[in-house]
């Protein structure tokens, strides 16, 4: 296991895997607030539309009417609060997906609305690199270990704690909760998946301590 501090080293690494010739899906997990999506999206734009898209894991979060009927509407981002089989199987489309074969549809995460949506970005059967990011894509249990076995490499990200937790509540501010409020999820409900995710870091093939912006 390696730690790598610049992006410009994380862009090269990418740029290697789009570059094996078939379709490749790269991993990027780490806990709440860590940066998984801004460096997600720092990569895809690094190595432009035809080379590489971005699908996030958080598209698989149950819907709300989901989580209140089943009683974990105030756990909601727990690893038991996502369709982990729903995305397994999307995995497994992208990664057999072939030139000639027509895009597929994958779902996202709407934080405006607290929402997944459905069919919220393409993925082009031509563009070599699949970037997916999201807190359980090394968690062992359930159907995330057959995510894991389609992904090349996962990439652990490990910003200083405090760090995390500082934009992590200005995330959760931004998207309407009062500070408050914010403060507390951050530092309750968000902690205690922070420490599952914490868990897996052992398990990927790069961890990255570096302090790059994110959320």
């Amino acid at each position: 296991m390696t730690t790598l501090p610049s992006t410009a080293a994380l862009v090269a690494r990418a740029a290697a895997l789009a570059d094996r010739g078939t379709r490749t899906i790269l991993g990027i997990t780490g806990a709440p607030g860590a940066g998984k999506s801004t460096l997600a999206a720092a990569l895809a734009e690094a190595l432009g539309p035809s080379r590489a898209v971005v699908v996030g894991m958080d598209g698989f979060h149950l819907a709300q009417v989901v989580l209140d009927a089943l009683g974990r509407a105030d756990r909601k981002g727990a690893v038991d609060t996502f369709d982990d089989a729903g995305y397994a199987a999307l995995l497994a489309r992208l990664a057999a997906q072939r030139p000639g074969d027509g895009p597929v549809y994958a779902p996202v995460f709407r934080r405006d609305l607290e929402e997944p949506v459905a069919a919220g970005v393409a993925v082009p059967d031509d563009v070599p690199l699949v970037v997916t990011e999201g807190n359980y894509l090394l968690a062992a249990t359930g159907a995330w270990p057959q995510a894991r076995a389609l992904m090349a490499e996962v990439w652990y990200l490990d910003p200083p704690a405090d760090l995390r937790l500082e934009r992590l509540v200005a995330r959760h501010v931004a998207f309407g909760r009062e500070p408050g409020a914010a403060h507390a999820w951050a530092h309750g409900t968000d902690e205690v998946n922070a420490r599952l995710v914490a868990r897996t870091r052992g398990a990927a093939d790069l961890v990255v301590t570096h302090e790059a912006p994110g959320a």
